[in-house]
């Protein structure tokens, strides 16, 4: 971006998504990477943000996931309608895939997720399967990645220490949001670089890296960037109404 645009780039760490919604809100973040459920609360709440790009794996995927609904084995839970008069944890209150979709799920299930279970906010899709695996709560939710690959792959969780027995429909992925108060200019030259100049091939072929595989990524980013509209998340929006959820205000 520093290569493109000419200008320096400076990065923040945000203890949570309320805070990246508030930095972009008060025109200190231009560019923020925000979780959809995030995005979706930044914009309907009046921040002046554009979705331009989601993260890809691999070329011409579906710029989505899906929640889980997980428990331990020996809990006898095998549904999402057993989840009632549980301990359950979710993420945390603004999570898309480990708080919004899970709700959705619990009311179509005619569960309240305030009232009719014990919510446990475990911090982290990993913390929320670890506590699952652990016993310290009967239930819970995290993204597919998390269950699938990422916990299997660093060792800390094996086969049939945790079933699935929920799953939701496909969500949106993260989007990079700008500030639509950067001048047009800019804008166009952001999209243009998330859109079409941060995949591996294209960083291989600008020769910032020698080949695809050691070109720097974060770690959910496997294929690159491709572009995003913000229709994409309308998803979250109906889900955000069937669940009036207090942090989709």
């Amino acid at each position: 971006i520093e290569d493109e645009t000419g200008l320096k780039v400076e990065f923040q760490n945000a203890t949570d998504y309320a805070a990246v919604i508030e930095a972009q809100r008060a025109g200190k973040a231009d560019i923020a990477a925000y979780g959809p459920f995030s995005y979706v609360t930044a914009k309907d709440t009046g921040v002046d943000t554009i979705a331009i790009a989601t993260a890809a794996d691999v070329e011409g995927e579906a710029p989505g996931y899906h929640s889980y609904g997980i428990v331990n084995p020996a809990s006898g839970i095998t549904s999402i309608e057993d989840f009632r008069g549980k301990t359950v944890c979710f993420v945390d209150p603004t999570s898309t895939s480990g708080y919004l979709y899970p709700s959705a799920g619990l009311i179509a299930a005619g569960i309240d997720p305030e009232n009719d279970v014990t919510p446990v906010f475990a911090g982290g899709h990993d913390a929320s399967v670890l506590a699952v695996k652990s016993g310290q709560c009967d239930a819970g939710f995290a993204y597919d990645t998390m269950v699938d690959d990422k916990l299997p792959n660093s060792g800390q969780l094996s086969p049939g220490e945790i079933n699935v027995v929920w799953e939701s429909e496909l969500i949106a992925k993260s989007p990079i949001a700008i500030s639509g108060k950067l001048p047009a200019e800019l804008r166009e030259q952001l999209t243009d670089i998330f859109q079409n100049k941060l995949t591996r091939p294209a960083l291989v072929e600008a020769g910032y890296c020698t080949d695809e595989e050691s070109c720097e990524l974060p770690d959910e980013v496997g294929y690159g960037y491709i572009s995003v509209a913000d229709s994409a998340f309308d998803g979250v929006r109906a889900v955000c109404e069937q669940t009036k959820a207090k942090a989709c205000s």
